[in-house]
Protein backbone atom coordinates (compact mmCIF):
# COMPACT_ATOMS: atom_id res chain seq x y z
CA UNK A 1 0.00 0.00 0.00
CA UNK A 2 1.53 3.18 -0.76
CA UNK A 3 2.52 5.54 2.01
CA UNK A 4 -0.16 8.67 2.18
CA UNK A 5 0.85 12.13 1.42
CA UNK A 6 1.43 14.49 4.50
CA UNK A 7 2.81 17.64 5.19
CA UNK A 8 6.91 18.22 5.00
CA UNK A 9 7.53 20.58 8.28
CA UNK A 10 4.83 21.62 11.22
CA UNK A 11 5.70 25.28 10.16
CA UNK A 12 4.29 23.99 6.58
CA UNK A 13 1.14 22.56 8.45
CA UNK A 14 0.33 25.54 9.92
CA UNK A 15 0.93 27.64 7.32
CA UNK A 16 -1.46 25.53 4.77
CA UNK A 17 -4.14 25.86 8.11
CA UNK A 18 -3.70 29.69 8.81
CA UNK A 19 -4.16 29.59 4.56
CA UNK A 20 -7.24 27.50 4.61
CA UNK A 21 -8.86 29.99 7.22
CA UNK A 22 -7.47 33.31 5.94
CA UNK A 23 -9.20 34.62 3.18
CA UNK A 24 -11.60 36.63 1.78
CA UNK A 25 -13.67 36.19 4.74
CA UNK A 26 -10.92 38.07 6.66
CA UNK A 27 -10.17 40.80 4.36
CA UNK A 28 -13.21 41.29 2.15
CA UNK A 29 -16.42 39.89 4.10
CA UNK A 30 -14.91 40.62 7.92
CA UNK A 31 -14.66 44.52 7.51
CA UNK A 32 -17.83 45.17 5.38
CA UNK A 33 -20.02 43.16 8.07
CA UNK A 34 -17.81 45.16 11.32
CA UNK A 35 -18.99 48.19 8.90
CA UNK A 36 -22.59 47.76 9.08
CA UNK A 37 -23.31 46.35 12.43
CA UNK A 38 -21.47 48.98 14.43
CA UNK A 39 -17.63 48.20 14.62
CA UNK A 40 -16.38 47.56 17.92
CA UNK A 41 -19.24 45.95 19.17
CA UNK A 42 -19.30 43.36 16.41
CA UNK A 43 -16.08 42.42 17.22
CA UNK A 44 -16.59 42.21 20.82
CA UNK A 45 -19.16 39.13 19.71
CA UNK A 46 -16.76 37.69 17.21
CA UNK A 47 -14.34 37.23 19.19
CA UNK A 48 -16.24 35.91 21.83
CA UNK A 49 -17.14 33.54 19.19
CA UNK A 50 -14.09 32.18 17.95
CA UNK A 51 -13.23 31.16 22.01
CA UNK A 52 -16.18 29.52 22.70
CA UNK A 53 -17.35 28.23 19.25
CA UNK A 54 -14.39 28.51 16.67
CA UNK A 55 -11.34 26.59 18.91
CA UNK A 56 -13.66 24.01 20.30
CA UNK A 57 -14.88 22.95 16.69
CA UNK A 58 -11.50 23.67 15.18
CA UNK A 59 -9.97 21.12 18.14
CA UNK A 60 -12.74 19.05 17.11
CA UNK A 61 -11.96 18.76 13.25
CA UNK A 62 -8.37 17.98 14.14
CA UNK A 63 -9.46 15.26 16.30
CA UNK A 64 -10.90 13.38 14.07
CA UNK A 65 -8.41 14.00 11.47
CA UNK A 66 -5.26 13.32 13.11
CA UNK A 67 -6.66 10.56 14.91
CA UNK A 68 -7.53 8.75 11.84
CA UNK A 69 -5.68 10.20 9.08
CA UNK A 70 -7.93 9.62 6.28
CA UNK A 71 -11.11 11.73 4.63
CA UNK A 72 -14.03 12.45 6.63
CA UNK A 73 -16.01 9.62 5.67
CA UNK A 74 -13.26 6.84 6.11
CA UNK A 75 -12.75 8.83 9.87
CA UNK A 76 -15.90 8.46 11.21
CA UNK A 77 -16.40 5.20 9.96
CA UNK A 78 -12.88 4.00 11.84
CA UNK A 79 -14.55 5.99 14.78
CA UNK A 80 -17.79 4.69 14.67
CA UNK A 81 -17.73 1.20 13.51
CA UNK A 82 -21.44 -0.18 12.40
CA UNK A 83 -22.86 3.57 12.77
CA UNK A 84 -23.99 5.70 9.90
CA UNK A 85 -22.68 9.49 10.72
CA UNK A 86 -20.64 9.23 8.02
CA UNK A 87 -23.26 9.50 5.84
CA UNK A 88 -22.53 13.13 6.82
CA UNK A 89 -19.67 13.59 4.82
CA UNK A 90 -21.97 14.14 1.69
CA UNK A 91 -23.59 17.55 2.98
CA UNK A 92 -19.60 18.70 3.93
CA UNK A 93 -18.65 18.37 0.38
CA UNK A 94 -21.69 19.65 -0.93
CA UNK A 95 -20.95 22.31 1.60
CA UNK A 96 -17.67 22.73 0.05
CA UNK A 97 -18.56 23.10 -3.50
CA UNK A 98 -21.01 25.77 -2.59
CA UNK A 99 -18.42 27.75 -0.65
CA UNK A 100 -16.04 27.49 -3.83
CA UNK A 101 -18.50 27.99 -5.99
CA UNK A 102 -19.23 31.64 -5.27
CA UNK A 103 -16.31 32.41 -3.27
CA UNK A 104 -14.08 31.84 -7.37
CA UNK A 105 -16.82 34.30 -8.48
CA UNK A 106 -15.31 36.96 -6.08
CA UNK A 107 -11.39 35.63 -6.46
CA UNK A 108 -12.05 36.14 -10.54
CA UNK A 109 -13.70 39.83 -9.31
CA UNK A 110 -10.21 40.44 -7.57
CA UNK A 111 -7.45 39.39 -10.54
CA UNK A 112 -9.53 41.99 -12.59
CA UNK A 113 -9.09 44.29 -10.14
CA UNK A 114 -5.17 43.52 -10.02
CA UNK A 115 -5.19 43.03 -13.86
CA UNK A 116 -6.65 46.95 -13.57
CA UNK A 117 -4.08 48.04 -10.97
CA UNK A 118 -1.43 46.84 -12.92
CA UNK A 119 -2.16 48.72 -15.85
CA UNK A 120 -2.75 51.66 -14.19
CA UNK A 121 -6.40 52.06 -14.96
CA UNK A 122 -7.80 52.26 -11.28
CA UNK A 123 -6.64 55.85 -10.90
CA UNK A 124 -8.23 59.44 -12.10
CA UNK A 125 -12.04 58.51 -11.30
CA UNK A 126 -15.42 59.62 -9.48
CA UNK A 127 -16.89 57.81 -7.19
CA UNK A 128 -19.97 57.03 -9.53
CA UNK A 129 -17.27 56.15 -12.41
CA UNK A 130 -15.96 53.30 -10.07
CA UNK A 131 -19.79 52.65 -9.19
CA UNK A 132 -19.89 52.10 -12.32
CA UNK A 133 -16.67 50.18 -13.33
CA UNK A 134 -17.37 47.30 -10.97
CA UNK A 135 -21.44 47.13 -12.22
CA UNK A 136 -19.91 46.90 -15.62
CA UNK A 137 -17.88 44.42 -14.30
CA UNK A 138 -20.53 41.89 -12.82
CA UNK A 139 -22.77 42.72 -15.80
CA UNK A 140 -20.45 41.31 -18.41
CA UNK A 141 -21.04 37.63 -18.66
CA UNK A 142 -17.56 36.97 -20.60
CA UNK A 143 -15.50 39.17 -18.13
CA UNK A 144 -16.94 37.79 -15.09
CA UNK A 145 -17.33 33.94 -16.09
CA UNK A 146 -13.86 34.56 -17.78
CA UNK A 147 -11.54 35.51 -14.93
CA UNK A 148 -13.63 32.68 -12.74
CA UNK A 149 -12.14 30.65 -15.09
CA UNK A 150 -8.87 31.71 -14.93
CA UNK A 151 -8.84 31.43 -10.97
CA UNK A 152 -10.36 28.16 -10.75
CA UNK A 153 -7.43 27.13 -13.23
CA UNK A 154 -4.36 28.34 -11.42
CA UNK A 155 -6.63 26.96 -7.89
CA UNK A 156 -6.25 23.41 -9.71
CA UNK A 157 -2.56 23.91 -11.05
CA UNK A 158 -1.47 24.02 -7.19
CA UNK A 159 -3.65 20.69 -6.28
CA UNK A 160 -2.13 18.99 -9.39
CA UNK A 161 1.45 19.53 -6.71
CA UNK A 162 0.16 17.87 -4.20
CA UNK A 163 0.33 18.14 -0.41
CA UNK A 164 3.89 19.02 0.16
CA UNK A 165 4.68 20.17 -2.92
CA UNK A 166 2.01 22.20 -4.04
CA UNK A 167 -0.39 23.10 -1.00
CA UNK A 168 2.32 23.43 1.25
CA UNK A 169 4.84 25.20 -0.80
CA UNK A 170 2.44 27.75 -1.98
CA UNK A 171 0.98 28.82 1.71
CA UNK A 172 4.59 28.62 2.78
CA UNK A 173 5.52 31.43 0.53
CA UNK A 174 1.97 33.21 0.56
CA UNK A 175 1.22 33.58 4.31
CA UNK A 176 4.52 35.68 5.42
CA UNK A 177 3.90 37.88 2.41
CA UNK A 178 0.37 38.05 3.31
CA UNK A 179 1.07 39.38 6.69
CA UNK A 180 3.92 41.37 5.64
CA UNK A 181 1.74 43.32 2.87
CA UNK A 182 -1.30 43.76 5.58
CA UNK A 183 1.03 45.29 8.37
CA UNK A 184 2.67 47.73 5.96
CA UNK A 185 -0.85 49.11 4.93
CA UNK A 186 -1.96 49.02 8.66
CA UNK A 187 1.10 50.93 9.24
CA UNK A 188 0.16 53.90 6.09
CA UNK A 189 -3.65 53.80 7.29
CA UNK A 190 -2.42 54.90 10.49
CA UNK A 191 -0.45 57.46 9.49
CA UNK A 192 -3.52 59.18 8.24
CA UNK A 193 -5.18 62.08 9.19
CA UNK A 194 -8.17 61.47 11.19
CA UNK A 195 -7.04 58.13 11.63
CA UNK A 196 -7.49 58.03 14.89
CA UNK A 197 -11.37 58.28 14.25
CA UNK A 198 -11.41 55.09 12.25
CA UNK A 199 -10.04 53.22 15.39
CA UNK A 200 -12.52 54.35 17.47
CA UNK A 201 -14.99 52.84 15.38
CA UNK A 202 -12.96 50.45 14.98
CA UNK A 203 -12.25 49.48 18.77
CA UNK A 204 -14.71 51.80 20.65
CA UNK A 205 -18.03 49.01 21.47
CA UNK A 206 -21.22 50.68 20.85
CA UNK A 207 -23.63 48.48 21.15
CA UNK A 208 -26.48 50.51 20.81
CA UNK A 209 -25.48 50.03 17.13
CA UNK A 210 -25.36 46.01 17.66
CA UNK A 211 -28.79 44.25 16.58
CA UNK A 212 -29.62 40.68 17.26
CA UNK A 213 -28.92 39.82 13.40
CA UNK A 214 -25.55 41.56 13.53
CA UNK A 215 -25.35 39.11 16.54
CA UNK A 216 -25.65 36.24 14.21
CA UNK A 217 -24.20 37.51 11.42
CA UNK A 218 -20.98 37.80 13.99
CA UNK A 219 -21.58 33.60 14.08
CA UNK A 220 -21.84 33.43 10.96
CA UNK A 221 -18.92 35.03 10.06
CA UNK A 222 -16.72 33.32 12.71
CA UNK A 223 -17.53 30.08 10.96
CA UNK A 224 -16.93 31.39 7.27
CA UNK A 225 -13.87 32.58 8.27
CA UNK A 226 -12.35 30.13 10.17
CA UNK A 227 -13.29 27.38 7.36
CA UNK A 228 -15.09 25.18 9.94
CA UNK A 229 -17.84 23.35 9.32
CA UNK A 230 -17.34 21.34 6.37
CA UNK A 231 -14.20 19.14 7.13
CA UNK A 232 -11.93 21.37 5.87
CA UNK A 233 -9.56 20.96 8.98
CA UNK A 234 -10.42 17.51 9.09
CA UNK A 235 -8.86 16.80 5.46
CA UNK A 236 -5.94 18.99 6.65
CA UNK A 237 -5.25 17.62 9.70
CA UNK A 238 -5.37 14.18 8.70
CA UNK A 239 -1.87 14.66 7.07
CA UNK A 240 -0.54 16.15 10.24
CA UNK A 241 2.21 14.20 11.83
CA UNK A 242 1.44 12.15 15.46
CA UNK A 243 3.66 14.45 17.38
CA UNK A 244 1.82 17.31 16.43
CA UNK A 245 0.13 19.44 19.43
CA UNK A 246 -3.19 19.76 18.52
CA UNK A 247 -4.66 22.43 21.14
CA UNK A 248 -1.35 24.45 20.60
CA UNK A 249 -2.21 24.59 16.16
CA UNK A 250 -5.88 25.04 16.75
CA UNK A 251 -5.31 27.99 18.60
CA UNK A 252 -2.26 29.55 16.83
CA UNK A 253 -4.30 29.01 13.17
CA UNK A 254 -7.84 30.71 15.63
CA UNK A 255 -5.56 33.86 17.09
CA UNK A 256 -3.42 34.44 13.52
CA UNK A 257 -7.04 34.22 11.55
CA UNK A 258 -9.02 37.01 13.68
CA UNK A 259 -5.15 38.84 13.56
CA UNK A 260 -5.63 38.98 9.92
CA UNK A 261 -9.23 40.20 10.49
CA UNK A 262 -9.07 42.65 12.65
CA UNK A 263 -5.78 44.09 11.26
CA UNK A 264 -8.11 44.19 7.69
CA UNK A 265 -9.73 46.62 9.80
CA UNK A 266 -7.07 48.70 10.90
CA UNK A 267 -5.95 48.65 7.18
CA UNK A 268 -9.54 49.68 5.79
CA UNK A 269 -11.48 51.56 8.68
CA UNK A 270 -8.48 54.51 9.18
CA UNK A 271 -9.01 55.30 5.50
CA UNK A 272 -12.43 55.31 5.44
CA UNK A 273 -12.75 57.93 7.83
CA UNK A 274 -9.41 59.57 6.89
CA UNK A 275 -11.26 60.61 2.90
CA UNK A 276 -14.27 60.97 4.48
CA UNK A 277 -16.95 57.16 3.23
CA UNK A 278 -19.03 55.61 5.16
CA UNK A 279 -18.05 52.95 6.93
CA UNK A 280 -21.10 50.81 5.72
CA UNK A 281 -20.51 50.47 2.48
CA UNK A 282 -21.43 46.81 2.29
CA UNK A 283 -19.87 43.67 0.48
CA UNK A 284 -18.45 46.99 -2.64
CA UNK A 285 -16.27 48.18 -0.42
CA UNK A 286 -12.85 47.12 -1.94
CA UNK A 287 -14.19 47.14 -5.27
CA UNK A 288 -16.28 51.15 -5.30
CA UNK A 289 -14.97 52.73 -1.91
CA UNK A 290 -11.21 51.58 -1.63
CA UNK A 291 -9.88 52.58 -4.81
CA UNK A 292 -10.94 55.59 -4.72
CA UNK A 293 -9.18 55.94 -1.34
CA UNK A 294 -6.03 54.75 -3.26
CA UNK A 295 -5.76 56.98 -5.84
CA UNK A 296 -5.92 59.95 -3.18
CA UNK A 297 -2.75 58.69 -1.61
CA UNK A 298 1.16 59.51 -2.18
CA UNK A 299 2.18 56.52 -4.30
CA UNK A 300 -1.61 55.25 -5.16
CA UNK A 301 -0.83 53.14 -8.07
CA UNK A 302 1.41 50.71 -5.64
CA UNK A 303 -0.85 50.75 -3.25
CA UNK A 304 -3.73 49.37 -5.03
CA UNK A 305 -1.51 46.57 -6.56
CA UNK A 306 -0.46 45.36 -3.06
CA UNK A 307 -3.86 45.30 -1.75
CA UNK A 308 -5.16 43.25 -4.44
CA UNK A 309 -2.14 40.95 -4.19
CA UNK A 310 -2.91 40.71 -0.93
CA UNK A 311 -6.53 39.72 -1.50
CA UNK A 312 -5.65 37.16 -4.09
CA UNK A 313 -3.10 35.37 -2.18
CA UNK A 314 -5.76 35.09 0.78
CA UNK A 315 -8.62 34.05 -1.62
CA UNK A 316 -5.77 31.46 -3.46
CA UNK A 317 -4.85 29.45 -0.12
CA UNK A 318 -8.80 29.25 1.06
CA UNK A 319 -9.79 27.86 -2.33
CA UNK A 320 -6.81 25.44 -2.47
CA UNK A 321 -8.19 23.88 1.02
CA UNK A 322 -11.29 23.71 -0.14
CA UNK A 323 -10.77 21.89 -2.93
CA UNK A 324 -8.92 19.55 -1.34
CA UNK A 325 -12.20 18.15 0.69
CA UNK A 326 -13.61 15.95 -2.38
CA UNK A 327 -10.16 15.30 -3.93
CA UNK A 328 -9.30 13.68 -1.24
CA UNK A 329 -12.50 11.75 -0.63
CA UNK A 330 -12.84 10.83 -4.22
CA UNK A 331 -9.00 9.47 -4.20
CA UNK A 332 -9.39 7.36 -0.69
CA UNK A 333 -13.17 6.52 -1.10
CA UNK A 334 -13.03 5.77 -4.66
CA UNK A 335 -9.55 5.08 -5.35
CA UNK A 336 -9.10 7.92 -8.47
CA UNK A 337 -5.71 9.15 -9.09
CA UNK A 338 -4.69 12.57 -7.75
CA UNK A 339 -5.25 13.85 -11.28
CA UNK A 340 -8.43 11.97 -12.53
CA UNK A 341 -9.85 13.20 -8.78
CA UNK A 342 -8.39 16.91 -9.39
CA UNK A 343 -10.72 16.62 -13.18
CA UNK A 344 -13.95 15.60 -11.68
CA UNK A 345 -13.51 18.06 -8.54
CA UNK A 346 -12.57 21.01 -11.14
CA UNK A 347 -15.63 19.55 -13.35
CA UNK A 348 -17.69 19.92 -10.97
CA UNK A 349 -16.62 23.69 -9.57
CA UNK A 350 -16.72 24.94 -12.71
CA UNK A 351 -20.04 24.18 -13.47
CA UNK A 352 -21.49 25.62 -10.64
CA UNK A 353 -18.73 28.99 -10.36
CA UNK A 354 -20.08 29.69 -13.71
CA UNK A 355 -23.75 29.64 -12.91
CA UNK A 356 -23.04 31.97 -9.79
CA UNK A 357 -20.88 34.30 -11.87
CA UNK A 358 -23.98 34.60 -14.57
CA UNK A 359 -26.45 35.18 -11.96
CA UNK A 360 -25.33 39.01 -12.00
CA UNK A 361 -26.35 39.24 -15.64
CA UNK A 362 -27.38 36.02 -17.96
CA UNK A 363 -29.54 34.78 -15.08
CA UNK A 364 -29.92 38.01 -13.22
CA UNK A 365 -34.02 36.89 -13.01
CA UNK A 366 -33.69 33.72 -11.28
CA UNK A 367 -34.70 34.09 -7.55
CA UNK A 368 -34.24 32.33 -4.72
CA UNK A 369 -36.46 33.39 -1.65
CA UNK A 370 -35.53 36.79 -2.97
CA UNK A 371 -31.98 36.27 -3.69
CA UNK A 372 -29.79 35.46 -6.94
CA UNK A 373 -28.36 32.47 -6.92
CA UNK A 374 -24.69 33.94 -5.94
CA UNK A 375 -26.05 35.28 -2.89
CA UNK A 376 -28.30 32.14 -2.36
CA UNK A 377 -24.96 30.48 -2.16
CA UNK A 378 -23.27 33.18 0.30
CA UNK A 379 -26.33 32.72 2.56
CA UNK A 380 -26.33 28.60 2.36
CA UNK A 381 -22.34 28.39 2.74
CA UNK A 382 -22.29 30.21 5.93
CA UNK A 383 -25.98 29.88 7.89
CA UNK A 384 -26.44 26.57 7.01
CA UNK A 385 -23.91 24.14 5.85
CA UNK A 386 -21.41 25.46 7.82
CA UNK A 387 -23.39 25.67 10.90
CA UNK A 388 -25.13 22.43 10.19
CA UNK A 389 -21.51 20.76 9.84
CA UNK A 390 -20.29 22.84 13.59
CA UNK A 391 -23.42 21.62 15.15
CA UNK A 392 -22.57 18.60 14.04
CA UNK A 393 -19.30 17.76 14.77
CA UNK A 394 -19.66 19.72 17.73
CA UNK A 395 -22.18 17.24 19.11
CA UNK A 396 -20.17 14.35 17.68
CA UNK A 397 -16.84 14.83 19.47
CA UNK A 398 -18.17 16.16 22.48
CA UNK A 399 -21.24 13.51 22.77
CA UNK A 400 -20.73 10.67 21.11
CA UNK A 401 -16.75 10.12 20.44
CA UNK A 402 -15.14 7.83 22.99
CA UNK A 403 -13.38 10.13 25.61
CA UNK A 404 -10.04 8.22 25.28
CA UNK A 405 -9.91 9.45 21.87
CA UNK A 406 -10.19 12.87 22.60
CA UNK A 407 -7.60 12.51 25.38
CA UNK A 408 -5.33 10.21 23.39
CA UNK A 409 -5.49 13.30 20.84
CA UNK A 410 -5.09 15.87 23.25
CA UNK A 411 -2.08 14.44 25.03
CA UNK A 412 -0.43 12.70 22.41
CA UNK A 413 -0.85 10.03 24.03
CA UNK A 414 -0.02 11.05 27.27
CA UNK A 415 3.11 13.05 26.38
CA UNK A 416 0.80 16.26 26.82
CA UNK A 417 -0.76 17.70 29.64
CA UNK A 418 -4.08 18.45 27.99
CA UNK A 419 -5.16 21.23 29.71
CA UNK A 420 -7.57 22.50 27.24
CA UNK A 421 -9.60 19.39 27.39
CA UNK A 422 -12.47 20.16 29.82
CA UNK A 423 -13.07 23.34 28.13
CA UNK A 424 -13.25 21.85 24.88
CA UNK A 425 -15.47 19.12 25.85
CA UNK A 426 -17.66 22.14 27.75
CA UNK A 427 -17.95 23.90 25.11
CA UNK A 428 -18.75 21.35 22.37
CA UNK A 429 -21.67 19.46 24.20
CA UNK A 430 -23.21 22.88 25.89
CA UNK A 431 -22.20 26.15 24.16
CA UNK A 432 -21.87 25.39 21.12
CA UNK A 433 -24.77 22.78 19.79
CA UNK A 434 -27.26 25.29 22.17
CA UNK A 435 -25.57 28.85 20.63
CA UNK A 436 -26.08 27.27 16.83
CA UNK A 437 -29.28 26.01 17.65
CA UNK A 438 -30.64 29.10 18.58
CA UNK A 439 -29.33 30.75 15.37
CA UNK A 440 -31.04 28.24 13.13
CA UNK A 441 -34.22 28.56 14.87
CA UNK A 442 -33.92 32.76 14.49
CA UNK A 443 -32.91 32.69 11.14
CA UNK A 444 -35.74 30.33 10.32
CA UNK A 445 -38.65 32.90 12.03
CA UNK A 446 -39.57 29.91 14.43
CA UNK A 447 -38.12 32.87 17.51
Amino acid sequence: MAKRAGFATRLGAIAAAVGSAVGLGNIWRFPYEAGVNGGGAFILVYIACIIVMGIPVILSEFIIGRSTHANMKAALRQLSPGKKYYLFTYVCILGSFVVIGFYSVVCGWIIEYLYQAALGNLSGHTPEEYESMFTGLIANPWRCVGWTVIFLILNFIVMSRGIAKGIERVASIMMPLLFVILIIFCINSLLLPGADEGLRFLFYPDFSQLTMRGVLDAFGQAFLSLSIGISCLVTYSSYFKDDTSLAKDATTVAVLDTMVAILSGVMIFPAVFSFGVEPTAGPRLIFEVLPGIFQQMTGGYVWALLFFLLVFFASLTSTISLSEIPITFLIEEHKMSRGRAIFWTALFTFALAVVAALSFNVLDDIKLWGKNIFDMMDYAASNIFMLLGGLFTAVYVGWILDRKVVHDQMTNGGRLKGAMEPFLIFCLRYVAPVSIIFIFLFLTGII
